[in-house]
């Protein structure tokens, strides 16, 4: 695929922009300039995928069967990009681009028809039940138990960093089934329900004052056995698998783009786009770009064979390294005025007066964010890894 726009591309890409311009209210923009982790407030998430949802463009990704728009690479790619450089809100990545693909993958029919079309419409909320206390990238080595009990499984245990569990109310969780054999092999993939008696959220505030992950206690929660994707101790399969969704479908090269534009936009608004820091931000257009081809050569390989593949941890390693140096630059850029703590100030919808620009607000935050990509969704060093297994075939 080739990111030259053609005179269709153009077209599609104005009825984006007029999409965008009717539907995305100032209260949207604002909660999309104010985003500083993976999705944005939930209210504001939750509304606009609602609105996208009536038009028929909230998955643009999935297959028409399931909802899907039926749009080609160029169009996804000027979709998101659009969206991305227009403030819209991000939308949770959690049941769209993850536990989605994975029913769609694994999951029965049931399921699907019972799950899919609810993720669609935005009647469910979705958390990700994967890190726990001590095994984080060691993902195998999970200790959360779950016992079967007749037609239910028992779960025990924990999890920690759960983005938005205190918004969800559904929770795709890996749960250990088994303890002998290869820990690979005794682990089982979960689908509850958040309102189930024993499950307990804590919250986590980040540094930059913001709650979005949390721990999550499990204390003899049942979960019905008809909410078990796949085989019993055959969960690192589907996980697999929806890693590689985590990883690689994120639309990474349109998230980048929109943040170096808005990088630009401070630049300009302080003063300093020109000179070195001009230098500086040619040299992250340019870094944006390998990413938005190196996407481009993932969603070949998804559109041939159903799979993101290993490609997906090249994706992410180099669009975090990317993502988080563009963080960094837009600090720089605002100088003094990254000082102030002002967490009620940056949260959407506050009307407590800013110290600096408004716009500036989400920077520090987005900063201190950045920070965790290079272990969020697997390490770097994990990534590494199996780019030189799977990729390089060391």
């Amino acid at each position: 695929m080739h990111l030259e726009a053609k005179a269709d591309d153009q077209a599609f890409r104005e009825e984006v922009q007029d999409f965008l311009t009717g539907h995305l209210t100032p209260e949207l923009r604002q909660a999309g300039q104010r985003t500083m982790g993976i999705c944005s407030p939930h209210e504001a998430s939750q509304a606009w995928q609602k609105i996208l949802y009536a038009k028929g463009w909230a998955a643009p990704s999935w297959p028409v069967e399931h909802g899907g728009t039926g749009w080609n690479a160029m169009q996804r790619h000027i979709f998101a990009t659009e969206c991305n450089l227009a403030d819209a809100p991000m939308l949770a990545p959690m049941g769209l681009d993850m536990v989605g693909p994975a029913i769609m993958g694994y999951g029965s029919a049931r399921q699907q028809a019972g799950y899919l079309p609810r993720i669609l419409s935005a009647q469910d909320s979705w958390c990700q039940g994967y890190s726990e206390p001590g095994s984080g990238s060691d993902l195998a080595s999970l200790q959360c138990r779950a016992i079967r009990d007749a037609d239910d499984y028992i779960i025990d245990g924990s999890k920690i960093w759960t983005t938005h569990a205190q918004h969800a109310n559904r929770m795709f969780c890996l749960v250990r089934t088994k303890t002998s054999g290869k820990p690979q092999q005794g682990i089982t993939f979960l689908l509850l329900d958040m309102e189930s008696p024993g499950v307990r959220v804590e919250p986590i505030i980040t540094m930059a004052g913001n709650h979005e992950v949390n721990q999550v206690f499990f204390d003899a929660v049942r979960v019905p056995r008809a909410n078990r994707v796949g085989a019993e101790n055959e969960g690192w399969t589907v996980a697999k698998y929806l890693l590689e969704f985590e990883r690689g479908g994120r639309a990474w090269g349109a998230r980048l783009r929109g943040a170096l534009a808005n990088l630009q936009r401070l630049a300009k608004a302080r003063g300093i786009a020109n000179g070195g820091l001009s230098q500086r931000l040619a040299a992250l257009a340019v870094d944006v770009t390998s990413v938005e081809f190196t996407e481009q050569r993932v969603i070949a390989e998804l559109s041939k064979t159903g799979r993101i593949g290993p490609a997906s941890s090249l994706l992410k390693t180099r669009a975090c390294a990317v993502l988080q140096a563009i963080s960094e630059c837009g600090v720089e850029t605002i100088g003094n005025y990254a000082a102030p703590y002002q967490p009620k100030a940056s949260q959407w919808g506050s009307n407590v007066d800013a110290i600096g620009r408004a716009d500036e607000l989400a920077v520090v935050g987005r900063y201190l964010d950045q920070r965790a990509r290079s272990i969020a969704g697997g390490s770097n060093e994990v990534q590494r890894n199996i780019m030189a297994k799977l990729v390089l075939g060391m």
